[in-house]
């Protein structure tokens, strides 16, 4: 018989509950008494929750496996309005038990395959040889890891192929305003959808089942910064010239618009400028969508802190 315990979207505060989540991270840490306790991460296919793991110390620190399966018995407790476990006992699955993991990873909702057939077919859309050779190039390389690919480490589309999810809706966004406005240049807003997040193939390292931690590289250097060095690199390979060159990078290199999000440059052209607000729709949909897929018509989400802390409200309509 299948242990399934309760999934982490069916939590409520003050129950005692037990499940079988996946340890995405943890960090041995001192109380302000003076006692060490561990502040963990779980997560299932329904989402994630932060946990404390009071009164233990390094041995069983030193027990837990990130990205593996454990056998969690705890009470849901509220802090600063959000939910979070207070752990009784924490135990590593057993090797039959691990080979189920791939049911408690969150997915993206369309099937990788189609998605990146539906990729190509935009990129195929791209009418100079010049654009199109670059994207094509850069896809090339990348598409194995694409397939199952997170676009982040947390928040936004962090989960299996969320990459892949994230660049073909943008796509369709792309597409949609490009029929609503006339003289969009649908050449380099394509491309640089397609290709404005590809070196998170680089900034992350992930397994197969979209689980990610930061590299070296990404964390001196950043998707942004690797993307544009990318762009230089395969445009020169390809024969682009300069002017090619220089629109691509400067697409990634303004796409999150501020600074202090990484980008040192804000839009100088229309495209840019579109590239940096679908990102910015694709992600927000994305989140709002999250925060309220579990959510019962009338009641408010937790704290959304991608959403600047706010609590989420699912709508109480009827259906029409």
């Amino acid at each position: 018989m299948k242990f399934e315990g309760t999934r982490i979207s069916d939590l409520k505060a003050g129950e005692t509950i037990s499940g079988l989540y996946i340890l995405r991270s943890a960090e041995l840490k001192v109380s302000s008494n003076k006692k060490t306790y561990i502040d963990l991460v779980l997560s299932d296919s329904t989402g994630e929750i932060p946990a404390k793991w009071w009164d233990t110390g390094e041995d069983q620190f030193n027990a837990l496996v990130p990205n593996k399966l454990f056998h969690v018995s705890a009470r849901v407790d509220l802090w600063r309005d959000a939910p979070q476990l207070n752990i009784s006992m924490m135990r590593i699955a057993g090797e039959e038990e691990q080979k189920r993991i791939s049911e408690f990873v969150q997915s993206a909702p369309w099937q990788p395959e189609k998605m990146l057939e539906a990729v190509y077919a935009y990129t195929a859309k791209i009418r100079s040889p010049e654009i199109r050779n670059i994207v094509m190039a850069m896809l090339d390389r990348k598409e194995d890891k694409l397939i199952f690919w997170p676009a982040a480490k947390s928040l936004h589309h962090s989960v299996r192929s969320g990459l892949l999810y994230h660049i073909l809706r943008m796509l369709q966004c792309a597409e949609a305003l490009s029929r609503v406005y006339d003289g969009i240049n649908t050449d380099l807003l394509f491309a640089g959808v397609i290709i404005h997040d590809l070196s998170k193939i680089g900034e992350l390292s992930a397994n197969e089942l979209g689980m990610a931690e930061y590299t070296k590289e990404g964390q001196l250097l950043g998707h942004i910064v690797m993307g544009v060095e990318e762009v230089d690199r395969i445009g020169r390979e390809t024969g682009a010239s300069e002017e090619v060159i220089l629109l691509l990078k400067h697409m990634i290199i303004s796409h999150h618009y501020e600074a202090e999000y990484g980008s040192p440059k804000k839009p100088a052209f229309l495209e840019a400028e579109l590239l940096h607000h679908i990102d910015m729709i694709d992600a927000r949909v994305y989140d709002y969508q999250n925060a309220t897929r579990n959510l019962d018509p009338g009641s408010f989400s937790d704290p959304v802190w991608s959403l600047d802390k706010r609590c989420i409200y699912k709508p109480m309509l009827k259906e029409t």
